[in-house]
């Protein structure tokens, strides 16, 4: 079982970055997928959610207009597109996969993105 993150790294503030998140190992189309984030020093956070399907999407509301979770059930792919990325933005995110069913979880290991000048 994998989840590998990608895309992040330095990227100027009003800037955009795609980050994603390649899995295997398990059934990928039947698992609610999740993007979250920590910043130093502070709690893990839920940023966007998208169900198996890919129908429906939840946001944190710093991030609402911003960013946009999508997913390729073909690819075993979910992405996370970051627009008019600010400062405070700045933190590891991490993929992490959920089928509540069959109490399946796991964690991708990060991928930093920094927003800075």
């Amino acid at each position: 079982v994998q989840l590998v993150e990608s895309g992040g790294g330095l990227v100027q503030p009003g800037g955009s970055l795609r980050v994603s998140c390649a899995a295997s190992g398990f059934t990928f189309s039947r698992c609610t997928m999740s993007w979250y984030r920590q910043a130093p020093g502070k709690e893990r956070e839920l940023v966007a959610f998208i169900n198996s399907f890919g129908g429906s999407t939840n946001y944190a509301d710093s991030v609402k207009g911003r960013f946009t979770i999508s997913r390729d059930n073909a690819k075993n792919m979910v992405y996370l597109q970051m627009n008019s990325l600010k400062p405070e933005d700045t933190a590891v995110y991490y993929c992490y996969a959920q089928r509540m069913s069959v109490q399946f979880e796991h964690w991708g290991q990060g991928t930093l993105v920094t927003v800075s000048e």
